[in-house]
């Protein structure tokens, strides 16, 4: 039994607990809130501020963990090179943490170091900084936090008048205490996908089927898998993701994002772990899920190959208000639905556009994904959170 210590602990480390306790690892689940969902289903919880050096230290000295998994960005990330050379096996290492959980170091690994096709992209510290970098990349252009997750600090400027206002809202949404945003040109794409890629210590490198996916707001609303997409584009995004996860290390799945155009692949992001966007995988499209891909993948058991099971679709069940105390109207609709499941993540607390759930459908490899995707839709749209 390896013991986990999780550093994050929202609805994706509630999923990569629940598949750790079915092979049988011990789970600390860590979150600066009580009873996180990841905590919900752990042997022991945790609470404490990961951007605080100290308290992460003391924690890590306390639990002598096998294994450190962080699962969001706002973690004082430069301390797990220290914990690699006390002989902690960080997830997937020191250097893949460090690197994506800043928008700024993995898009100069990206562009400058491995030559992989991105945007367009320049980066500000202030309102004065920013207007000079919008007029170096153009409008319509992107601007995110270096630091953040789930589309948080995100918005897109289209005039000289939303610039004042994106870098406020920048800073209203970055994590951490990193007040850098990532100013992006605005890609003409036919359409996104995220590419589910297992790094394993001593099997090959191994690519889920791709997943398509929509955003509002810079944060996932429905997935679809598999996406279609040409073949040569395919390749072209598995070459992108094999480089980029061998220059960062070690073992784990890691969602890679990609823009596809008329010229070919761009490269957008990165996670060293699970992404909501594979939260599609739980409809079993797969032999393994996301979740179950990266625990295999974390405990050295070699994964021999990914295959595609049937098709399948996934939408979010947003809150629409602020809640102490959340509850769920309409899951009794949508609970008798055939070829249909759902997730409610047990959330103590909601706040407009929070995830609360997912909905997943599926179906055979020859019946329709965007069918399947629109029964997700309309199932999800049932589900209602109340006060």
């Amino acid at each position: 039994m390896a013991k986990i210590l999780l550093l994050g602990s929202g609805e994706l480390g509630k999923e990569f607990v629940i598949a750790a306790q079915r092979l049988g690892q011990y789970v600390i689940a860590v979150d600066s809130y009580k009873n996180a969902p990841a905590m919900q289903v752990a042997h022991e919880s945790a609470v404490i501020n990961m951007l605080d050096g100290k308290a992460l230290d003391a924690l890590v000295a306390k639990y002598n963990p096998d294994y450190i998994i962080p699962e969001i960005e706002a973690i004082r990330t430069e301390r797990f090179y220290d914990y690699e050379k006390q002989g902690f096996t960080v997830i997937p290492s020191a250097k893949a943490a460090n690197f994506t959980m800043n928008r700024k170091a993995i898009r100069d690994l990206a562009a400058k170091d491995l030559g992989l096709k991105t945007a367009r992209y320049r980066y500000a510290t202030s309102a004065t900084s920013l207007k000079e970098a919008v007029a170096v990349v153009g409008m319509p252009c992107v601007v995110k936090p270096l630091m953040s997750s789930s589309g948080k600090g995100q918005s897109t400027i289209k005039t000289e008048a939303d610039i004042d206002k994106a870098w406020t809202y920048s800073q209203e949404g970055s994590r951490g205490d990193v007040a850098e945003v990532i100013v992006e040109e605005f890609v003409n794409f036919n359409y996104e996908i995220t590419l589910l890629t297992v790094t394993q210590r001593e099997a090959p490198t191994l690519f889920c089927p791709p997943i398509g996916h929509r955003q509002e707001r810079g944060d996932y609303q429905e997935s679809w898998q598999p996406a279609t997409m040409e073949a040569a584009h395919l390749q072209e995004a598995q070459d992108m993701a094999a480089k980029v996860t061998a220059a960062l290390g070690g073992a784990g799945l890691w969602g890679v994002e990609f823009f596809v155009g008329d010229d070919g692949v761009y490269f957008s992001e990165l996670s060293p772990r699970p992404h909501d966007t594979g939260m599609v995988t739980l409809a079993n499209t797969q032999n393994y899920n996301e979740f179950e891909l990266h625990l295999r993948a974390v405990l050295g058991l070699k994964i021999s190959e990914i295959t595609l099971e049937r098709i399948g679709a996934s939408a979010v069940i947003l809150a629409s208000e602020t809640s102490s105390s959340p509850t769920f109207e309409g899951v009794e609709d949508i609970a008798s639905e055939q070829k249909s499941d759902f997730r409610l993540f047990g959330k103590p607390t909601s706040r407009p556009y929070r995830r609360m759930g997912v909905v997943v459908t599926y179906d055979h490899l020859d019946a329709s994904v965007a069918a399947v995707t629109k029964r997700a839709k309309e199932l999800a749209s049932k589900v209602k959170v109340v006060s």
